[in-house]
Order: structure tokens, then C-alpha cells, then sequence
């Protein structure tokens, strides 16, 4: 599917919340179901399994070295098969459990040779299911086939073009690009298939478009990015070509679980009566990104054991619904 000519964006209204603590800790990441089953991935360990009403549908997985657990993971991907693939930096392995916590396989040994891995963090698929890893300590990226057979690599330590420091996030858009959260550059860089560089984008700061430690990156069908700026505690989005276009910093509310946890606690809720509620908001280190097919937009909030869900409304407009780009623009509310 192309890509529109222009978007009408009419607005991007948060949602609900999934989870709570005890169930949801430390959120790292996301991966939705065909059937809009929620599954979140725990640093600790554990996956998580939501329905999107909220009901705790028990954990796929839990912490662990042997096949199908895990110590320290990162990211989660889900494939076509509706398999769960998981980044372990810990065990320096990738490790595939289907959706009941069945182990499938795992691939991968410790080591900075071709096809080795040091800390593998950020896990994404291009259109044939191909796999890049961001090799977080070997400050690379690696390409591998869906066996796990290794392909090529890109990238060394440094912060010159197409270098990384920490590699931690990664995607592929549906042109076949790839975009890297370099986390200790605080910037993304894109690049195309081959791992050839073509843009970067942010720096170092809190200002609109810049990232402190940025965790995650994300492309939606429209060609927007989207960046886990966990240091910053909030998600910027972009324009395909780059342009700021908004932010989030959190709009949660009580998941359904967390009302009928309190609603049992009558010291618990006489705190919450006591609390000043803003900040209970907000995003607290926001790790990664995830889009469902109908574009809500899934934020693991790692320091809140949560996840914020958010919508995009938006109107797709072919050439002529919408005036050529104007050298400078100001916008006038009628």
C-alpha cells in the first residue's frame, strides 16, 4: 500500500489503560494478537497476556535460563504465525515461544564475530520476515534470516554517520528502511536495506525534536515516526520527512484491573483520595512503540507498569486535496 500524498490530522485522542503493577511491571514492550490479545513483555522476565478489555488472561512465560524463559529481555516482535520473538541481553540469545509460552527455538551465543551477540536489544522483521537485531554492545546492527543464519552487519563505535553508540531500538517501514534508536548519540539514523546511511534525525536536549536516551522507534502506515524518548519521559512523532509534529507525556487513566484492586483496598483508595492525580498521568521512561491494524497506538510505561493506548485519527489526501508545500507557512484557526 503507497503511502498518501498529504494528511488531514485531526487529532490523536488517548484511549485506556492496560495493566497494573504486579501484573504489567516494568512494561518493556508490546505485541498484539490477531484475535487484539495484548501481550506485554516484563524486564523481569515474564510476557504478560491481556485481552483488550483489560481481563488478566495469565502470563505466556515467566523468568528463567532454561529454553522459552528469559533473564533481561528487551524487545518482542510477533510474526506472522503468531509466534513471539524476544531479545535476551542477558543470555545474548533470541528466543521463539508461540503464544501459549510453547518454546518454538532460540539462536544466538555471546561473542562479536559475524553472527555473535553482545547485549542484543531492538528486534524487528522486514516483508519477508527477514530479522535485524541492534547488537547493543557490539554497536552494530545484523541481519539474519528468519532461521537465524546470518546475512551481513553495519555500523562500529562512534558517532559519525552510520556509527552507534548503544544501538537499542530498531524498525523496518514497509519501503524496506530501517530506523535505529542510537541511544547514547540521542538521534535516529535511517537507512535503507543495505544498511546504507540516508538521514538522521535529533540531538542531545529536551526541546521539541531532540531525545535524551532514546529507547524505541516506530513507523506507521502513513510513514510517520514515532520515538521513545525514555529519558525525556514522553513519545515525539514525526513526519515522514522528518518535521516535529506532536508529542505525548501521558493522559492515563485507572485500567479496569486497577479500579477493582482499589475498590478491594479501602486503605489503598484513601490514599489515592489524598494524592495530588496529575503526575499519576504521565509517562514515566517510556521504552518502546507498537501499532495494532487499527492504528492505536500501544506506549509501554516501563516506570508505571502500565500501557497507554492511543488513537490516530487522521484523513489520507491525494494530490490536489491539499496546496503544495509553502516556504512559510503559518496556520490560521478558522
Amino acid at each position: 500500500m503507497s503511502r498518501p500524498y498529504g494528511l488531514f490530522r485531526v487529532g490523536f485522542p488517548y484511549v485506556k489503560t492496560i495493566g497494573m503493577r504486579r501484573v504489567t511491571n516494568q512494561s518493556m514492550d508490546v505485541a498484539i494478537g490477531k484475535d487484539g490479545t495484548v501481550y506485554i513483555l516484563g524486564r523481569a522476565g515474564a510476557i504478560s497476556r491481556l485481552s483488550w478489555e483489560d481481563d488478566n488472561l495469565e502470563n505466556v512465560c515467566g523468568p528463567g535460563k532454561d529454553d522459552g524463559k528469559f533473564v533481561w529481555p528487551v524487545a518482542m516482535v510477533i510474526d506472522r504465525e503468531e509466534n513471539l520473538w524476544v531479545t535476551d541481553e542477558s543470555l545474548n540469545r533470541i528466543t521463539v515461544v508461540n503464544t501459549d509460552g510453547e518454546f518454538v527455538r532460540k539462536w544466538g551465543e555471546p561473542g562479536e564475530e559475524n553472527g555473535q551477540l553482545n547485549g542484543p536489544s531492538g528486534i524487528a522483521f522486514d516483508s519477508e520476515e527477514n530479522v535485524y537485531i541492534a547488537d547493543a554492545l557490539n554497536h552494530r546492527i545484523q541481519k539474519f534470516t528468519n532461521d537465524g543464519e546470518f546475512m551481513f552487519s553495519w555500523g562500529s563505535p562512534g558517532n559519525s554517520e552510520g556509527e552507534f553508540n548503544m544501538p537499542w531500538g530498531i524498525t523496518v517501514d514497509e519501503l524496506g528502511d530501517v530506523y535505529v534508536a542510537d541511544w547514547r548519540n540521542d538521534r535516529i539514523q535511517k537507512f535503507n536495506a543495505r544498511g546504507e546511511f540516508i538521514s538522521t534525525l535529533g540531538r542531545s536536549g529536551s526541546s521539541k525534536g531532540e531525545f535524551s536516551r532514546p529507547a524505541g522507534v516506530e513507523v506507521d502506515s502513513d510513514g510517520d515516526v514515532y520515538v521513545a524518548d525514555t529519558g525525556n519521559n514522553r513519545v515525539q512523532q514525526f513526519s515522514a520527512e522528518g518535521r516535529y509534529v506532536d508529542q505525548f507525556i501521558g493522559d492515563a487513566t485507572m485500567s479496569k484491573q486497577s479500579v477493582a484492586y482499589l475498590m478491594s483496598n479501602a486503605r489503598v483508595l484513601r490514599l489515592r483520595e489524598m494524592t495530588d492525580l496529575e503526575p499519576l498521568k504521565r509517562l514515566r521512561n517510556p521504552r518502546s512503540i507498537r501499532f495494532d491494524d487499527q492504528g492505536r497506538m500501544y506506549i509501554p510505561d516501563f516506570g508505571s507498569f502500565r500501557v497507554q493506548v492511543y488513537k490516530k485519527e487522521v484523513i489520507p489526501l491525494e494530490r490536489g486535496e491539499i496546496d503544495v508545500p509553502l516556504r512559510a507557512p503559518t496556520l490560521l484557526t478558522v
